[in-house]
Order: C-alpha cells, then sequence, then structure tokens
C-alpha cells in the first residue's frame, strides 16, 4: 500500500476512533458524582489519553519510502 493510500485510510480511521471515543467520554461524563473533583481528575485524563492508541496508527501511516 502506498503511503498516500495509508494516510488516506488512517484518517478515516482516526476520524471514526475519535467520533468513538467522544460518544463513550462523554457517557462516562454522565456517570460522574457532581462533584468538581471528579472532574478535576476525568477531564484532564480523557483530554490526553485519545492519543495513546493512535500511536501506532500514526506510526503505520509513516512508514514507507
Amino acid at each position: 500500500m502506498t503511503r498516500r493510500a495509508r494516510t488516506l485510510v488512517g484518517s478515516f480511521a482516526i476520524l471514526a476512533f475519535l467520533t468513538v471515543y467522544v460518544l463513550a467520554a462523554i457517557a462516562v461524563a454522565d456517570l460522574l458524582p457532581p462533584k468538581p473533583w471528579a472532574w478535576v481528575l476525568y477531564y484532564p485524563i480523557v483530554g490526553t489519553a485519545w492519543g495513546l492508541p493512535l500511536i501506532p496508527l500514526l506510526s503505520w501511516m509513516d512508514k514507507g519510502r
């Protein structure tokens, strides 16, 4: 697969993943207790954790000639 094709496939995969991730994050946020400390812990973790699963995909997209 060419680098251009991998980039196209990876771009759609990233969009699909982020859509599911955001919807899941919203659903879990609704289950949080209405306490500010819960929000202070939850939102920074969720706001940065989305990048970890994408690292292998980004590496795969960058492979090639």
